[in-house]
Formats: structure tokens, C-alpha cells, sequence
């Protein structure tokens, strides 16, 4: 069975460089992207756009056998420019997900079921009402995962991307 943990990045002593790694190749293996620093700058500035923000973060699921890292999620204050729906949010209210990846061999276990709730539990203690996330429907499996967390598609832009706009209000947790 397997053992895991999830701890938040600025109380682990895995080193960034390891969780610089597991998120570019993640990129690459569901993107078939390479770094590109208009999308991926928070990859290589995680303190200062996950750890050092009061009420950003990023948590990090690692297998207890091996202390490898098996999964990522990370929360920002919304900084989105989407121009099809400008006003829709605001970034004192909503949360932002970035980063959710679990390594395709620990996936359907709960582990990003169990970092979207530790996020939302965050996201709610920082007193957002609101999460925003973007990704993109050709990745397998993502769309049936995000509605079973009760989120909920607002724009779907049709792009090649297949990029999808979601959000989810936050209930009490």
C-alpha cells in the first residue's frame, strides 16, 4: 500500500532544483512543452510566487518509501488576464491552481483529491471565496477529475490548446 505524505514547499527539505525538475517534465509529458519562461517563470521563482506571497502556496505530495515527489498543487492570489471575461473575478476574493500534476504511475490513489482539499482548506483559511483554474481538455482524464471536485466549466475557449476556464465557489471546510 501506498505511503504518502503532503507538506507545504517552504517546510520540506527537498531541494527546489528536485521540484523545478518533476514540474518541467510533467510539462513535457502532458504539454509536450519545453520551459518557456512567458508561461513557466513561477517554476524557477517558486518562493516568490508561491512561498514568500502571504497568501500564495504550493504543497507537495512525496512518496514516503523513497521521498520522491509524486504530486504538486500551488495557490496563488488571481493574477489571470483573461480577456474573455475581465471583470469575472477578483484577486482580493479568488484563488488561482497552478501546478497540479501527480506522476502518472500514482495516479487514481486520492492524491490530488487529497492536495486539492488541503489547497481549498488554504484557500478558505486566507479568506478567498473563490477558485479560479485553467487546463486543457485533451489530458486525460482531466476534465472528470475537476467536476468531481465540483468545479465548473465558464469559458471553454476552443482554442487548439482545448484550454478551459474553471471555478468553484469555496463552502465552509
Amino acid at each position: 500500500m501506498l505511503e504518502y505524505k503532503i507538506e507545504q514547499l517552504k517546510d520540506t527539505d527537498i531541494p527546489l532544483s528536485d521540484v523545478e525538475d518533476f514540474l518541467l517534465k510533467h510539462i513535457k509529458k502532458e504539454y509536450n512543452l519545453d520551459y518557456t519562461p512567458e508561461y513557466h517563470k513561477d517554476i524557477k521563482y517558486l518562493y516568490e510566487y508561491y512561498i514568500n506571497p502571504e497568501r500564495n502556496n504550493f504543497y507537495i505530495a512525496t512518496d514516503l518509501e523513497n521521498n520522491k515527489i509524486i504530486g504538486t498543487i500551488g495557490i496563488r492570489e488571481y493574477d489571470a488576464c483573461c480577456r474573455n471575461f475581465p471583470n469575472s473575478y477578483c484577486r482580493k476574493n479568488t484563488a488561482s491552481f497552478y501546478r497540479v500534476f501527480v506522476d502518472k504511475k500514482y495516479r487514481r490513489k486520492g492524491i490530488a483529491s487529497n492536495l486539492v482539499s488541503m489547497a481549498e482548506k488554504f484557500c478558505y483559511n486566507h479568506n478567498f471565496n473563490e477558485i479560479y483554474l485553467h487546463t486543457q481538455k485533451f489530458v486525460d482524464g482531466v476534465m472528470s477529475f475537476w467536476t468531481k471536485q465540483e468545479f465548473q466549466v465558464r469559458f471553454d475557449s476552443n482554442n487548439d490548446l482545448e484550454t478551459v476556464h474553471m471555478d468553484k465557489y469555496i463552502r465552509n471546510i
